[in-house]
């Protein structure tokens, strides 16, 4: 029984360097095709760091075990503000009261609540999908326009000079850009079918739903790169990039992905999603309020009320 366990960590493994290496690709050919760095950073990069999540989901429905899609959704997003954000506090307090999410932050309770009222329906089908990628498209227009406005005042000398996409490198051969294009586009439906296959034989075997794998094992193991992100972001003091970090990925997890994965195939909502999970989530976004609003920092009291709270979830959904 060790080998699911080990082969669905391979699994997520290569999908956690496959997509690293999409983003790193895409980045720098669009680059170096004369995209501009605005376009590239709202779009390329946010799907790119997306793109593990989205190929579990689209496969998880191809195999008929939708329950594993949106358990790693929801799952992904209790984990981004309870442990992603829990941990890191654990090391280092982030002086959230410095940073401006109040219209980010909106943005993703408008997208939560959307998602849940859509879940009521029963199943996300492609009316669903449509209204999420609606979502989406007004999400990424707005930013946009924020980001173009940024871009004006630092060329008028008003703010600094906004940083490079993640993952750009000026100096990148043209072969290393290719190589790192080809290891994604392999790698992210290798580590998906991986993960996914053992991840439903994992559940099989100890008579555990998709659903309860996709909301631990599946939710966790993505939420992984979320977690290094924000526990350099803590260690170096930029709180603005750790909370920015998770509630974007949230609102790309719940609009952009369900969305699109809904198009391919119908995704059944359990009952206990409607009863527990949804809420839990909802609830966990809620908790971002005095950080948000109050002016608040996230200490490590906070950090261990927020892992605490994590593992509670955790303990209850497992037994």
């Amino acid at each position: 029984m060790l080998m699911p366990w080990l082969l669905s960590g391979l699994g997520l493994v290569i999908l956690l360097f496959a997509g690293d290496a999409l983003v790193k690709g895409a980045v720098n050919l669009s680059l170096r095709l004369g995209v501009p760095a605005l376009i590239v950073s709202l779009t390329i990069v946010a799907f790119g760091t997306s793109a593990p999540e989205l190929l579990i989901s689209v496969k998880a429905i191809l195999d008929g075990v939708p329950g594993l899609a949106l358990g790693n959704v929801v799952g992904s997003n209790t984990a981004n503000i309870l442990m992603v954000l829990g941990i890191p506090a654990l090391l280092a307090t982030m002086h959230t009261s410095e940073c401006s999410t109040r219209k980010t932050y909106n943005q993703m309770i408008a997208a939560s609540l959307l998602f849940i009222a859509l879940a009521f329906r029963g199943v996300f089908d492609w009316i669903s999908g449509l209204i999420l990628l609606s979502g989406l498209a007004y999400m990424l227009y707005d930013a946009f326009g924020d980001a173009k406005d940024h871009r004006r005042a630092c060329r008028s000398g008003e703010v600094e000079e906004e940083e490079e996409p993640e993952g750009a490198d000026p100096d990148m051969a043209g072969w290393q850009i290719a190589l790192f294009l080809i290891l994604g586009l392999i790698g992210l439906p290798l580590g998906a079918s991986l993960l996914v296959d053992n991840a439903t034989l994992i559940a099989q075997t100890y008579g555990v739903s998709d659903t309860v794998i996709g909301l631990t094992l599946v939710a966790v193991g993505t939420s992984l790169p979320e977690l290094a992100t924000t526990v350099m972001a803590a260690l170096r003091r930029q709180a603005d990039v750790a909370l920015g970090n998770v509630i974007g990925s949230n609102m790309f997890n719940l609009l952009a992905i369900i969305g699109i994965a809904s198009l391919v195939g119908p995704i059944s909502v359990d009952e206990a999603f409607l009863r527990i999970d949804l809420w839990v989530m909802l609830g966990a976004s809620l908790l971002l309020i005095p950080f948000v609003y109050l002016g608040r920092d996230i200490t490590r009291l906070w950090g261990v009320a927020l892992s605490a709270l994590y593992g509670l979830y955790l303990f209850i959904i497992l037994i």
